[in-house]
């Protein structure tokens, strides 16, 4: 049968369709933020320079990396465990409230690891990536983090803890995508020659999964019972790790 002047209009224009979806460009992918080193606001490189003034007086055997949850042990609700569990360490803390993986990187780059050699480092870091970055990107960032203080500090041992839990419910999706983190950077671990991982978050947990304000008022911070409960679990894990 032949096909008249419409049909072959259709005919063409459906060609035309189809050689253009098959000519369109690749979608270019979306950069990583989570592994883009950067710095944030004036205030903040103010804090980063304290660090890197505080790195040059050396005697430093561990170092605590992170962000608003490592900043707390230097106030109230952390200062009494910290005294307790690692002050015998020869301790510093460079952690910053608010800082993501991008921001940490940063900083390990711009001068917090000259002056010193921890033994051990201490990090945990990523929470603050969960509204911006999927969990791989987000695994992707703290994998950079852990390959930076290697290449800048070999002789230095990292402690890698898993993200804390937080949001109050257990069917939070917070939850399952710290998990899905968590599950990727344990791999990091080599069975303690440059990495050891520990996820620690269950002990902050309630038997149904659940968090209370007593161990995070909101949710996300610890409070003094928390930053207890962290020191415990953890400091064994140091000794070990610093002789």
């Amino acid at each position: 049968m032949s096909m008249g002047k419409q049909d072959w209009v259709v005919v063409a224009a459906l060609f035309l369709l189809i050689s253009g979806a098959n000519s369109a460009p690749a979608q270019e992918k979306k950069e990583n933020s989570a592994v883009k080193p950067a710095p944030r606001d004036a205030n903040w490189v103010k804090r980063h320079d304290g660090f890197v003034a505080e790195a040059k007086n050396g005697n430093v055997d561990v170092l605590f990396l992170g962000d608003s949850i490592t900043d707390g042990w230097r106030n109230k609700p952390g200062q009494e465990a910290w005294k307790q569990h690692f002050e015998a360490f020869k301790p510093i803390n460079f952690g910053i409230g608010g800082d993501r993986t991008q921001h940490v990187l940063w900083r390990l780059q711009n001068g917090e690891l000259e002056g010193i050699d921890p033994k051990v480092a201490v990090l945990m870091i990523g929470t603050n990536n969960l509204g911006s970055n999927t969990a791989q990107e987000i695994a992707d960032g703290i994998t950079a983090i852990v390959k930076e203080v290697n290449a800048k500090k070999p002789k230095t041992k990292i402690l890698l803890l898993g993200i804390f839990p937080r949001s109050p419910e257990a069917t939070h999706p917070n939850r399952a995508k710290i998990k899905e983190i968590n599950a990727i950077i344990a791999k990091l671990d080599d069975g303690g020659k440059h990495v050891r991982y520990m996820d620690i978050g269950e002990k902050f947990l309630q038997p149904d999964g659940s968090l209370t304000k007593e161990i995070m008022p909101d949710f996300l911070h610890l409070s003094a019972k928390g930053y207890q409960i962290w020191g415990e679990a953890i400091e064994g894990t140091l000794k070990d790790m610093l002789r």
